[in-house]
């Protein structure tokens, strides 16, 4: 990591997760631990369960769009230009309550949660949207990949 890295918008690993398009783009592998960057693309509907992680911070930064979010027992919307700081093991989450697509970028520090999505996310399919993931997801692949990308899941309230 001596020398930087460049990575071009074209690049990084693209998956689906859970109705929602994420591409990686940095990955602790590729910045000696410091940090992992994701840009999220967030349909309506779209965004994780409550959720924190106990070894990182997050922080989101809006692209476009709007996204209602939970940060401990607070719920607000954060809008375009708008930045989220979410201190690690902090229960937390995103959904689109919008009729319009949100995008954003998300920053794990130090890195290592993106794993999640590279190594449980679905392969786009071209021309197909996605969509979220049913209940017959939740198995025990599932939730050793949480565990292992230091992901709880915790209640909404």
């Amino acid at each position: 990591m001596s020398l930087g890295l460049h990575v071009p918008q074209d690049r990084g690993t693209t998956v689906w997760f859970n109705g929602d398009i994420l591409t990686v783009k940095l990955t602790r592998d590729q910045t000696a631990g410091t940090v992992g960057l994701v840009k999220a693309a967030v349909p309506p509907g779209g965004g994780p369960a409550a959720h924190s992680h106990m070894h990182a911070d997050e922080t989101f930064y809006l692209i476009d769009g709007e996204l209602e979010f939970l940060k401990g027992d607070r719920v607000f919307t954060a809008r375009a230009g708008d930045a989220v700081f979410i201190p690690r093991a902090t229960r937390h989450r995103f959904k689109n309550v919008s009729l319009t697509p949100a995008s954003m970028l998300f920053f794990y520090t130090p890195g290592g949660a993106e794993g999640l999505f590279v190594e449980g996310g679905d392969q786009p399919v071209p021309g197909v949207q996605v969509q979220p993931w049913g209940p017959e997801r939740i198995d025990d692949r599932l939730l050793s990949l949480l565990d292992k990308y230091d992901t709880q899941v915790l209640p909404e309230s």
